[in-house]
């Protein structure tokens, strides 16, 4: 189905989907992270400044079933670190997800758009840095030790996604894009096809459980649990 030369560069992004077969709750499906929450009151700036032990207790908790022993990562995960050390034409991976499964299935250089669970930022200084733990309004910044500037490193609602500069370069010059377990109403994430189609001989597939909002603009859709699908294109795309 996909007709391309192995030193085509590709460019894959992933959402929610991917990581729901690891035990992670996607945002808007049954059983979602915002069911029963309105996305106002722990996701974003104005939540922060006004209630803050809100905003870090919904984070913490998220950090907490992240960290939890059963969530692993996948077959889909280690098939797109398969594919990025496989592939001569290189794999650019951008995930919305904020999880760190992608790293513990053994990718690296991987774009965070959308920020990282696992990482704090200082509203004070702007420092970005490792924290797993929880967070309070007495957290401290490691580096100008300021108190109450503490954030999770996630990027929130009115807020611009992370590198993407580096992203949208990597769509124009990719000859293949692949989008995984994305719902296709999250934007800019759900316009990057459309960055893509602008070079007529760029091939784009989709890979979800079901079609996403904007599946019609791709040139082929594979539908069905990502670790069944994604696992099979890959090994698919490398024996060509």
């Amino acid at each position: 189905m996909i007709e391309i030369s192995k030193d085509t560069p590709i460019v894959i992004l992933t959402g929610a989907g991917i990581s729901q077969e690891s035990g992670l709750a996607t945002f808007r499906g049954e059983g979602g992270l915002w069911k029963g929450i309105r996305v106002e009151e722990v996701a974003s700036p104005v939540a922060f400044e006004n209630q803050p032990d809100v905003v870090h207790s919904f984070y913490n908790k998220r950090k907490e079933k992240l960290l939890a022993p059963s969530v692993q990562p996948n077959d889909a995960h280690f098939a797109i670190k398969r594919l990025q050390d496989e592939w001569p034409g290189g794999v650019t991976l951008v995930t919305q997800n904020v999880d760190d499964l992608h790293e513990r299935g053994g990718s690296t250089d991987i774009i965070h758009m959308h920020g990282e669970l696992l990482k704090g930022r200082c509203t004070n200084c702007a420092d970005v840095f490792p924290w797993e733990g929880d967070m309070d309004v007495h957290s401290e910044c490691p580096k100008c030790h300021s108190t109450g500037t503490v954030r999770v490193h996630v990027v929130w609602f009115g807020e611009m996604p992370l590198m993407m500069p580096e992203i949208e370069d990597a769509l124009l010059k990719c000859g293949l894009f692949i989008s995984i377990g994305t719902s296709g109403n999250v934007y800019p994430a759900a316009g990057f096809v459309q960055v893509v189609i602008q070079n007529p001989a760029s091939q784009t597939v989709e890979l979800n459980l079901e079609p996403s909002l904007n599946a019609h603009q791709f040139t082929h859709g594979i539908y069905g649990p990502a670790t069944k699908i994604v696992p099979e294109f890959v090994d698919n795309l490398l024996s060509r």
